[in-house]
């Protein structure tokens, strides 16, 4: 069962994305800010992360160049998550180390597609 991190600060949208990922077969652990999510993809080494772009104090992309600066976490795919949905910002997403963007509200058989997608790459990488 892949294991996913789910880096949001909103609790609806994070309890409805666990609920809506683990009935698909996904093992999720939730984190519920940038901080929280840096401590948690560095203990529990998850398949992916899913990040959201407007976390309160350490934001998504600053969280992201974290996690690609640190041997333990560069190699996990991360996929934005954002309510922002101009072309900048997946852009922005993306140049922060981002391998894939999703705008919110989330459509979850396309984000599970992509999910898919990124965890067959890193299984072919390896």
């Amino acid at each position: 069962m892949p294991r996913l991190l789910l880096v949001e600060d909103n609790e609806f949208n994070r309890d409805a994305l666990t609920r809506h990922l683990t009935r698909r077969g996904f093992e999720v652990i939730s984190a519920r800010d940038g901080v929280e999510g840096l401590a948690a993809a560095t203990r529990e080494c998850p398949d992916l992360i899913l990040m959201d772009m407007g976390l309160p104090d350490l934001d998504g992309q600053d969280a992201t160049r974290l996690l690609r600066q640190s041997e333990a976490t560069a190699g996990i795919p991360v996929i934005a998550l954002t309510a922002h949905a101009m072309e900048t910002d997946r852009e922005d997403a993306l140049e922060s180390g981002c391998d894939d963007f999703e705008t919110k509200p989330v459509d979850v058989a396309r984000l599970v597609g992509k999910i898919q997608a990124l965890l067959q790459a890193r299984l072919e990488r390896s």
